[in-house]
């Protein structure tokens, strides 16, 4: 019988025929067990024998078959999959969550849709749609930095689909689950670290003030400087897209000062990189004349001369910590809210390196 479908199959390809599709009946037939049992494999149902499980999935391989997710979602009302937003996939801090996300999810018998905003507004909006559109069982969001209307997020929140933002979160009691890092602190502890260094003109490379990010890590370099008793120059702020271009341009504004700062906190690692590259180019002494910290730990901190001293988010740890509260979230969803009242908070850590070494 498997030989009969098989050629069949072929036959209705050679022919031309593309519209033919093998439906778990026929796979049924060919093994000869019940649809039931077919279901359950391919739904990678943990009574099913490992065997049996082979065989179902070698011969539906070999009939061209194709599951129909939004038929099966219909009847179910569920898909097992899950939506994900990023303002970028380059960023290594959201490739890192991504790998930990798909990886846990994928334990628990859920696919992945990654979709990418590229830190627009409008982008963003059109892949809500979409993603709603496509029955997504939940949705994770790391918002674009110009974000602060989330109402397009509404239609999930509205129809019982948990959502969790992370990193990029509303600021307003939005009723959705908030995992973020201890940003302010990570901030305070970076601008503390090159003050403890000697720096007394520090100089703040910043993101836009839309952004929650850029919000709490000012607020933590400003306590330092404060606490310190430290000048804070507006010249000496910045607020951009936290890109290389833009931080060398930061740099040019800066030393073109007649007083020019001998710290600098930059809140994103690309940003403290450029600063690096600046100075080599100008003859800056770095950590001799200018100490620089930057934020995330990007692996470049690491290897670039001199190291560059950042804030350690742990990008690992937040993806696990998203699976595991969606996946309670969504066990426990039909008795309770879809979502946690009170934010994840993730640790920093300061990571110490040559950029803000003393002699």
């Amino acid at each position: 019988m498997k030989k009969v479908l098989a050629c069949k199959y072929l036959h209705y390809m050679a022919a031309g025929k593309k519209t033919y599709q093998n439906t778990i009946l026929d796979i049924a037939e060919a093994l000869k067990l019940s649809p039931a049992t077919i279901s359950r494999a391919l739904n990678n149902h943990p009574y099913v024998k490992e065997k049996t499980r082979n065989d179902v999935m070698e011969m539906a391989q070999k009939l061209g078959y194709r599951r129909n997710l939004m038929a099966s979602g219909l009847r179910s009302n569920k898909t097992n999959t899950v939506g994900l937003i990023i303002p970028r996939v380059s960023m290594f801090f959201h490739a890192e969550v991504i790998t930990t996300i798909q990886n846990d999810l994928h334990k628990h018998g859920f696919s992945l849709i990654i979709c990418q905003s590229n830190d627009s507004v409008s982008m963003e909006r059109e892949l809500t749609e979409t993603l709603f559109a496509s029955r997504v069982d939940a949705l994770i969001a790391a918002c674009s930095l110009q974000t602060v209307d989330f109402s397009h997020f509404d239609k999930f929140v509205e129809h019982n689909t948990p959502v969790i933002f992370y990193d990029r979160v509303p600021v307003d009691g939005y009723k959705a689950t908030l995992i973020k890092g201890e940003d302010f602190k990570g901030a305070y502890l970076a601008t503390k670290h090159l003050i403890d260094a000697g720096c007394k003109l520090i100089a703040h490379i910043s993101g836009p003030l839309t952004s929650n990010l850029y919000q709490d890590r000012e607020a933590g370099f400003l306590k330092a400087m404060e606490e310190h008793d430290l000048p804070v120059q507006k010249e000496w702020i910045f607020h951009h897209e936290l890109t290389h271009e833009n931080a060398k341009k930061a740099m040019q504004e800066l030393f073109k000062l007649h007083i020019v700062p001998d710290g600098l906190f930059a809140n994103n690692d690309t940003s403290a990189i450029a600063a690096i590259e600046y100075a080599k180019e100008n003859n800056i002494s770095v950590p001799g004349r200018l100490k620089i910290a930057g934020y995330s730990n990007d692996p470049r901190t690491a290897i670039i001369t001199p190291s560059v001293t950042s804030v350690e988010q742990f990008p690992n740890l937040v993806g696990r910590r998203i699976v595991e509260t969606l996946t309670e979230l969504l066990k426990n969803g039909e008795a309770g809210q879809m979502y946690k009242t009170d934010p994840v908070i993730i640790p920093v850590e300061l990571i110490a390196r040559a950029s803000t070494a003393t002699d």
